[in-house]
């Protein structure tokens, strides 16, 4: 049976993500660390399949987290100030609740390269400043969001959210 497209994204974005821990077993990008999580340029946006994946997720969660979780997306509203912190984030432990389930943008973050917009992470662009990532291959960000677009159109998360909220009332 073949995989969906966006299951072979994530499969293809795993490789790339394994290929560079295995080369740096020190890179930052891991559990517990939550830097890009709290400096969002803006609000995350996902596919409809990227959204029926982290609705999965969200449903599994206990109802007070979930009501935790749409307390704060509701807060950021159309026009969050800048730089955002994603609302699924759980602020005590750093991690986020629906890692399995999470969008592509977060699973690229800090392994993939937008040739023309750098490497976004402040502490990675040290490393890179200092010579420490000259052998990374980084994956390809422009080739993703490629593949990601031909997935459909993309919303905010907050407009996803508030819509599944109305279909639940």
């Amino acid at each position: 049976m073949d995989a969906s497209p966006l299951t072979q994204l994530h499969t293809d974005i795993d490789a790339r993500v394994h290929f560079i821990r295995q080369d740096q077993p020190e890179w930052l990008c891991g559990k517990g660390c939550d830097n890009c999580c709290k400096r969002l340029a803006d609000i995350p946006q996902l596919t409809a399949g990227e959204w029926a994946l982290l609705q999965e997720g969200l449903t599994a969660l206990p109802p007070a987290q979930l009501d935790l979780i749409a307390t704060r997306i509701t807060a950021l509203g159309d026009s969050p100030a800048r730089p955002v912190t994603c609302p699924l984030l759980d602020p005590a432990s750093g991690a986020c609740p629906v890692y399995a389930q999470r969008p592509v943008a977060c699973r690229t973050y800090g392994f993939y390269v937008d040739r023309a917009l750098g490497l976004y992470c402040r502490d990675i662009e040290q490393q890179v400043a200092e010579g420490q990532l000259d052998q990374v291959v980084w994956g390809n960000h422009e080739a993703i969001e490629q593949r990601l677009a031909r997935l459909g159109p993309q919303r905010p998360l907050t407009a996803w959210f508030r819509d599944w909220q109305t279909e639940c009332r």
